[in-house]
């Protein structure tokens, strides 16, 4: 155990908190999903236990995937980047970022993380998780970035994050914006 000593992850309470749930509601998708499509739903019994849906969804959900972490990742280094004055948390700025992928869309990284509930079900291949509780947890992921890290960002940065967010979309489906997000290394 002397591994978990050492580790040392500097955060707040509420970034703590925000990852646990995300944690816990996508081992819990799984687990719920496969349960429900063995016992639950015969229909999708066959379906779940047919290789050839696993194949295609597995190559559907890693594709997916591999989109999510490209937005979050985007997102993340603009933020490390930019968003950071002295000594600051683990996954915390103290300074508002506007440019790179944050000029098109406030939240980038809500836009990859949301993405992956169902990257993870079509990976499992659960029909129940694709269908039924990856749009659940996708749902709330929303919601729970839009109410916290949004009332954080005008708590920690004012009348400068209203006037930014009157400018700039939440999350943005333009071409460009997509482009811009999913790009590595795009100059934006």
């Amino acid at each position: 155990m002397k591994f978990f000593s050492n580790l040392k992850i500097r955060t707040t309470p509420s970034v703590a908190i925000r990852i646990f749930l995300w944690a816990f509601m996508l081992i819990g998708g799984v687990v719920g999903g496969i349960y429900c499509d063995l016992v639950c739903f015969e229909s999708f019994k066959a379906l779940f236990l047919d290789p050839f849906y696993h194949l295609l969804t597995f190559i559907l959900g890693f594709i997916l995937m591999a989109m999510a972490f490209r937005a979050a990742a985007a997102g993340g280094r603009e933020l490390a980047k930019h968003g950071k004055d002295g000594q600051v948390p683990r996954l915390e700025t103290n300074r508002l970022v506007t440019g790179g992928i944050y000029a098109h869309m406030r939240h980038p990284m809500l836009f990859g993380l949301t993405l992956v509930p169902l990257a993870l079900g079509l990976m499992v291949g659960s029909v129940t998780f694709i269908t039924l509780i990856a749009p659940i947890e996708m749902t709330f992921i929303v919601i729970m970035v839009l109410t916290f890290e949004e009332w954080e960002c005008r708590k920690k940065f004012g009348g400068a994050y209203d006037a930014y967010a009157k400018n700039v979309p939440a999350v943005c489906f333009k071409p460009k914006c997509l482009k811009a997000l999913f790009t590595k290394n795009s100059k934006n």
